[in-house]
């Protein structure tokens, strides 16, 4: 076992040369089976290789949060536009209807709310057949690094990956952050790191300096979380960012709910991650749709 006092930093991260992957267009699953790599490209677009996520699973653990009051009315008029609608099995089911087809990024874990002083300790809440039966492109389990509960989240992943593999079902991996956990390049090295060798098949994690070389020493696709509102040039900035430094797509909920006007939003995210527009060009398009 490494000693932890002897680590050293990695330093060469081989950002000029590109991963090299022969026969299919999702960063280190040429080896999966067919059953996981279909669901894959359902999630990542064959052509641009990368995805727009569709965030609405808050209120599992905030609540009724704002532009997220009623579902049935919020997400409808968004879907079209989304590659992944992630939400929980519950919402799904009562707001969302299955004309829809869209790939779902089906939340499975859950355990503690805004409520609580922590709220790191979260278990593997929905089993392998429910996810069959909600038609799941894949599983989205909470991850939280660094937090006294690490182990029990690094447990759920495990479980969930196990079962994952067994049903075909990739297993996206969430680098939570709660309030005692920094949020720098050194931390997300290792939390992205950590996920990804765990066996998840996608990782979400946040934007970070240094980006390039997280996704460089990450396996696996990373899906970059758009966190809370900012004004919607910065998130379109952000997406870019990603985008550039070499994610494979973005999962943004409130920046679409919250913006001023969410379908014109997340039209313009489309244009950075499926058609290589800059945050700026974006933007532009942004204020050219949105109702006024």
């Amino acid at each position: 076992m490494a000693d932890r006092d002897g680590i050293q930093e990695g330093k060469n991260f081989y950002l000029d040369q590109k991963s090299d992957n022969k026969s299919f267009h999702v960063k280190g699953m040429e080896h999966c089976d067919w059953g996981m790599k279909h669901r894959l490209s359902r999630i990542f677009n064959p052509e641009s290789g990368r995805t727009v996520m569709l965030a609405f699973d808050h209120g599992y653990i905030m609540g009724a949060t704002s532009g997220l009051e009623r579902l049935d009315i919020a997400v409808p008029p968004l879907a079209e536009h989304a590659d992944v609608l992630m939400a929980t099995r519950g919402a799904l089911r009562s707001c969302i209807s299955p004309t829809f087809d869209k790939a779902v990024a089906l939340r499975v874990s859950g355990g503690s709310t805004v409520l609580q002083d922590d709220m790191s300790l979260e278990y593997f809440m929905v089993n392998m057949q429910e996810s069959l039966r909600m038609d799941a492109a894949c599983i989205a389990i909470q991850t939280y690094i660094g937090s006294k509960n690490e182990a029990q989240t690094l447990r759920n992943l495990n479980e969930a990956v196990n079962q994952g593999n067994q049903y075909g079902i990739p297993v996206l991996g969430v680098v939570g952050v709660g309030k005692e956990m920094e949020r720098t390049s050194k931390f997300f090295l290792t939390a992205v790191r950590t996920v990804a060798e765990m066996g998840a098949h996608i990782v979400k994690t946040y934007y970070c300096d240094d980006f390039e070389k997280i996704v460089a020493a990450c396996p696996v696709p990373i899906v970059v979380a758009g966190g809370k509102k900012i004004p919607e040039k910065d998130a379109l900035e952000l997406a870019y960012n990603a985008i550039s430094k070499g994610a494979a797509g973005v999962d943004m909920g409130r920046n679409v709910f919250q913006a001023e006007d969410p379908v014109a939003m997340i039209q313009a995210i489309r244009k950075v991650v499926h058609e290589g527009k800059t945050g700026e060009e974006a933007y532009k398009f942004y204020m050219e749709t949105k109702k006024s």
